[in-house]
């Protein structure tokens, strides 16, 4: 027997996002093109604190917060791909990022620009349709290219530079979910999708 459920205190079509960024800020967040198509996410430093745990045997560990995992899983909802390129390749990595169910991903990127262009060609993807993240000097050539270039609270002092938005939160600890609310929100999807969690039973696990 299901148990019955409350009515909300108000009517869904009444309900406004609490989520709030500057007018100004949502508009660098659409990007110069007619809207961005494609997010590209660092794993260390960004989905993770940038603290890598090694086990005697030197197994690597990682954490990462459900937050950023909901976030991607959205950002893919409302359209826009989410593209994960990582300097290190790892176990635990892959299985986030399968988990989370990311169709594109590169690993043990040296060069992230060589690794990004077959994928942007791949999906028919100019830069100016292209958000980054990312916290450190491998992510550069990605973020001065990109339409919108983000990096979250510790990121060092040059990526910040050329971030066009510097997160409050920190990397692991959810930089990277923050960055997909702003593009959902500047895109005008963010409403729509949290109206769809609003009248479900199960948001699906991050």
């Amino acid at each position: 027997m299901t148990a019955p459920t409350s009515p909300p205190r108000m009517p869904l079509n009444e309900l406004q996002p609490a989520l709030r960024f500057p007018p100004e800020l949502l508009l660098k967040a659409q990007g110069p093109a007619l809207g961005l198509k494609a997010a590209i996410f660092d794993v260390d430093g960004v989905l993770t604190d940038g603290r890598i745990y090694l086990s005697e045997r030197g197994e690597e560990f990682k954490a990462f917060a459900t937050l950023d995992g909901h976030g991607l899983k959205l950002l893919a909802e409302g359209g826009i791909v989410p593209i994960v390129i990582t300097g290190r390749d790892s176990p635990a990595v892959r299985r986030r990022v399968a988990d989370l169910g990311l169709k594109h991903a590169v690993y043990g990127a040296k060069d992230k620009l060589a690794a990004a262009q077959p994928l942007l060609a791949q999906l028919g993807v100019d830069w100016p349709e292209v958000a980054a993240i990312g916290d450190d000097w491998p992510d550069l050539p990605l973020m001065v290219r990109a339409g919108f270039a983000c990096a979250p609270a510790q990121a060092h002092a040059e990526v910040k530079a050329v971030a066009h938005h510097v997160t409050e939160a920190a990397g692991g600890h959810g930089a990277a979910r923050e960055f997909c609310d702003l593009l959902l929100m500047a895109s005008g999807r963010y409403a729509a999708l949290l109206h769809g969690h609003l009248v479900t039973l199960d948001g699906g696990g991050a």
